[in-house]
């Protein structure tokens, strides 16, 4: 069963949480953008490729980009300009501010739905909308958590693929699908003792549905007064999302850790938990 509202109310969620946050939530991230090493936001496996892509002078967006962190960092590491996405326009005000604090220039974050990026612009002199995103970006990324909040993975890669160049990159680091079937603490099913068995279906999940998600941002027990509904894709509906938009799938990998989403509470070597998809557009 899908909510067709179910945009609004996350937007309003994620806003929430956003005020609710716990203190100093982002408060070091321009300190680390300048005394780190550029691409340190993100885990080895996905710094070895993104050299290897070679994002030097290219335009990149993250789609649901957060305080914008990641994007900044490549920044620092040679790209020629960022764009940032999301539906929190006061998580996006942070981010503008960190951007401020760390003198990144070259980057701008957009608040709406990711849906409708093909048509709209933001001019950040004069913050209004003009032209599209149409073949714009070299290289388009996703992070962890952030395909879950998509129902129709069909209408986002199809987004993705108008908004990349030609020859243009699609980079995805997420949350393996198997780790929607693993229970993470603080739920009912979670037992800390047996954490070698899958304790929800792989198939036919109903989306997901909870008042107290974003801990992680809250940093407590804190019920949210509109409901957070995200959709478990397994990795068919992801391939195949990308590929019924004629975006050619490069590579896949898989690894044995968590990047956020489980607090690594599993075991290496058992389940795969996290994954690099790379696909590019004709």
């Amino acid at each position: 069963m899908t909510n067709d509202n179910y945009i609004a109310t996350n937007k309003q969620a994620w806003e929430e949480a956003f005020d609710l946050r716990k203190s100093g939530y982002g408060d070091d991230v321009a300190q680390r953008l300048l005394s780190e090493k550029p691409l340190s936001f993100f885990e080895d496996d996905l710094q070895v490729l993104l050299k290897k892509i070679d994002i030097k002078d290219k335009t990149i967006a993250h789609f649901c980009c957060n305080n914008g962190r990641e994007l900044l960092s490549l920044m620092q590491a040679g790209a020629a300009h960022g764009v940032g996405f999301d539906i929190a326009e006061n998580i996006l005000e942070q981010a503008r501010s960190i951007a401020k604090e760390a003198g990144i220039k070259n980057c701008e974050f957009v608040a709406g739905n990711i849906l409708d990026i093909p048509n709209i612009k933001q001019d950040s002199h004069h913050d209004t909308y003009h032209s599209t995103f149409d073949s714009h970006f070299d290289l388009i990324l996703f992070t962890i958590g952030a395909l879950p909040w998509i129902h129709d993975l069909d209408a986002l890669f199809q987004v993705v693929a108008r908004c990349l160049k030609p020859g243009g990159v699609l980079l995805i680091h997420e949350g393996h699908p198997i780790t929607n079937m693993l229970a993470a603490p603080g739920e009912p099913s979670f037992n800390p003792d047996v954490l070698d068995k899958a304790v929800y279906p792989y198939f036919n999940r109903e989306p997901w549905i909870e008042l107290a998600g974003l801990q992680y941002m809250t940093g407590g027990n804190k019920s949210l007064s509109q409901p957070l509904t995200s959709y478990v894709h397994n990795m068919g509906d992801i391939i195949t999302a990308i590929a019924n938009n004629k975006l050619h799938i490069q590579s896949l990998q898989e690894f044995d850790y968590d990047i956020g989403m489980l607090t690594e509470v599993y075991d290496k070597g058992l389940f795969p938990l996290s994954y690099i998809l790379l696909a590019t557009k004709d």
